[in-house]
């Protein structure tokens, strides 16, 4: 073989390594870290306008009970620790209350209504002082419903009609088909006892990104 031809091989061979560590690097640049996921696991749990989806006038939606969830007493013996757990749940329709949101009409005949004004509904936590939102949401989010959010947005628009029994009134109100949950509050000391105590409890209203008019009738 000829100094010309084994110039030209180790040529090739030589672009063909540094393509490979180009490419290696590039790939390398591309990946996210692990920093930038953790940090957009963390984001905010609010849920955007086009996040969600109408839905009118469930029907029994709020007729069921509360729904015990389980009531274990959850353990964690590693490391001294808090954490929350949801212990029943029951459909909500949580009403935006502001103006254009809620209308009346009758007796009889046909209600026509449509959001005005557009604003946010944000959950509502009770109970023991100092309990972390964003960790109960998360709990719940995981437990109860993926499209439980910390708040939701309500745009203007959405138009609905409902016909009104006759000498009744009709009531159209504007909301999210939320959850109404109670929670508690645990901590677990680490060693052999792995004793694990309740530190808190209360109730969570909590918004979901499906929204929509509720409907019922009254008398006068």
């Amino acid at each position: 073989m000829g100094i010309s031809s084994r110039r030209a091989m180790t040529g090739a061979a030589t672009a063909l390594l540094l393509c490979l560590t180009t490419a290696g690097t590039a790939a390398a640049e591309e990946a996210p870290s692990d920093t930038a996921s953790d940090s957009a696991a963390s984001a905010s749990t609010a849920i955007s306008a086009d996040q969600t989806t109408d839905i009118n006038d469930r029907q029994g939606w709020e007729d069921t009970d509360d729904q015990p969830l389980n009531e274990e007493t959850p353990t964690m013996c590693d490391r001294p620790e808090t954490w929350y757990t949801i212990t029943s749940k029951k459909a909500y329709h949580i009403g935006s209350w502001w103006n254009g949101t809620k209308y009346k009409d009758g007796p009889g005949g046909t209600i026509a209504v449509s959001v005005t004004k557009g604003g946010t509904i944000s959950a509502d936590i009770t109970g023991t002082f100092g309990a972390d939102v964003d960790a109960i949401v998360a709990t719940a989010k995981a437990s109860v419903s993926y499209q439980i959010g910390a708040s939701v947005s309500i745009t203007a628009g959405h138009n609905y009609s409902h016909p009104i029994s006759r000498n009744k009134y009709g009531h159209l109100q504007y909301g999210s088909w939320g959850y109404k949950t109670t929670w508690k509050k645990w901590r677990s000391s680490s060693g052999k006892s792995c004793k694990t105590v309740e530190i808190g409890h209360g109730t969570a209203i909590l918004p979901t990104s499906e929204t929509g008019w509720k409907y019922w009738e009254t008398s006068s």
